[in-house]
C-alpha cells in the first residue's frame, strides 16, 4: 500500500482525497474524502482573470487540506488544477500560493489530460459488470468545461469543451451582477444553443453516439441522482452508482430551470454553493442524453480525483 493524497481544483470547487492504493490488486481505499466550493472561477469568464476573493477562498481550502495530508501522513500529493485556472491570466498567482501552502506546484492540465484522469477515476470499479456495456462514455460536467471521454478498457478519444454549469450561469443568467431568478425562456434556449454547439465541438473528435453506457460525473450529475432519489441529505454511498432516467432528468432540469433560489436552496441534498448553478449544470447533462440517445445515466462519486490518486500510486 501507498498512502497517497490527491487535488483536484476546479471552477467552482476544491476536493482532497487521502487513500491508501494498492496498484497490484487495483484497491483504493479512502481515508479522507472532502469537497469545498471556492468558486475560483468566479467572472473568469468575463475578466480573464481570477478574483482575488476567489484566491483567497482557495487558499483558505489549500490550508485546511495541507494540515489533513500531515495529520494522515500521506507520502507523495499531487495537485491538479483544471478549466478556471488555465483560462487565467494571473494564474501564476495561483501557482505561487499553492505553492507555498501545499509545497508542491499545481499542475494546470489541458482538458484531454484531465478526461483521462476521469475516465480512470470513474470506470476503474466497472470492469466485470454484465449489466454494462461498453465502451462508455464517461462524462465530467465541470464548472466552466465538460470533458468528454470514449473508451473500453482504455481511453479511445477524449475532448474538452468550455461548457459548464459557473461558465452557463454567468454567460446566460447574470444580469447587472445577479443571477436572474428564474430565467427567462430567452435565456434558456440561448443556453441551450451554447451546449449544442459545444456538443458539436466535441462529436468533431469523440463519437458520442457509439457509447453503450453513459457514465456521469461531478457536482450537477450527483446533485440530479440525490433529487432524483428525494434524499433528505447528500448520501455519497446512495448517490455513487446509482442510474437516473432520461425521464427523470429532464423532469428535474425542467424543474430547476422554473424554480427560484429559495426553491433550490430547500432542497435537502443541495449544496448551498450549488444552487445558483445547478440548474445550468442539470440542463448539460440532459442535452448530452438527448444528443447521443442515452435513456439513462450511471452516476459516480469516484472520478477525476481518483484518477489523480492512481497516477500518484
Amino acid at each position: 500500500m501507498t498512502r497517497v493524497a490527491a487535488v483536484d481544483c476546479g471552477t467552482n470547487s476544491i476536493r482532497l482525497l487521502v487513500a491508501d492504493a494498492d496498484p497490484r490488486t487495483g484497491e483504493l481505499v479512502d481515508l479522507d474524502r472532502r469537497m469545498t466550493i471556492v468558486r475560483l472561477g468566479q467572472g473568469v469568464d468575463r475578466t480573464g482573470r481570477l478574483a482575488p476573493e476567489a484566491l483567497e477562498r482557495t487558499f483558505a481550502a489549500c490550508r485546511d487540506y495541507a494540515a489533513v495530508v500531515k495529520e494522515l501522513g500521506a507520502q507523495r500529493l499531487r495537485f491538479v488544477a483544471t478549466s478556471a485556472s488555465r483560462d487565467a491570466e494571473n494564474r501564476d498567482e495561483f501557482v505561487r500560493g499553492v505553492l507555498d501552502i501545499l509545497g508542491v506546484e499545481p499542475e494546470v492540465i489541458t482538458g484531454e489530460q484531465e478526461a483521462e484522469f476521469s475516465f480512470t477515476g470513474a470506470t476503474s470499479e466497472l470492469t466485470g459488470r454484465e449489466d454494462l456495456t461498453r465502451p462508455y462514455l464517461v462524462v465530467d460536467i465541470g464548472g466552466g468545461s465538460t470533458e468528454f471521454v470514449v473508451g473500453d478498457d482504455r481511453v479511445r478519444a477524449a475532448r474538452s469543451v468550455d461548457v459548464g454549469c459557473v461558465r452557463m450561469t454567468e454567460r446566460h443568467l447574470v444580469v447587472d451582477g445577479k443571477v436572474t431568478d428564474p430565467p427567462t425562456e430567452r435565456q434558456i434556449a440561448a443556453m441551450r444553443a451554447d451546449i449544442e454547439a459545444a456538443l458539436d465541438l466535441a462529436e468533431r473528435t469523440v463519437p458520442l453516439r457509439e457509447a453503450h453506457t453513459l457514465v456521469g460525473l461531478a457536482g450537477s450529475v450527483t446533485t440530479v441522482s440525490a433529487i432524483a432519489q428525494g434524499l433528505p441529505e447528500y448520501d455519497s454511498a446512495a448517490i455513487h452508482h446509482s442510474r437516473v432516467s432520461h425521464d427523470e432528468v429532464r423532469g428535474i432540469t425542467e424543474r430547476l430551470l422554473r424554480s427560484t433560489h429559495a426553491e433550490r436552496a430547500a432542497i435537502g441534498a443541495m449544496h448551498p454553493g450549488r444552487v445558483d448553478v445547478i440548474g445550468a449544470g442539470a440542463l448539460v447533462l440532459l442535452a448530452i442524453m438527448e444528443r447521443i440517445g442515452a435513456q439513462e445515466v450511471v452516476v459516480s462519486e469516484h472520478d477525476i480525483l481518483d484518477g489523480i490518486a492512481w497516477s500518484v500510486a
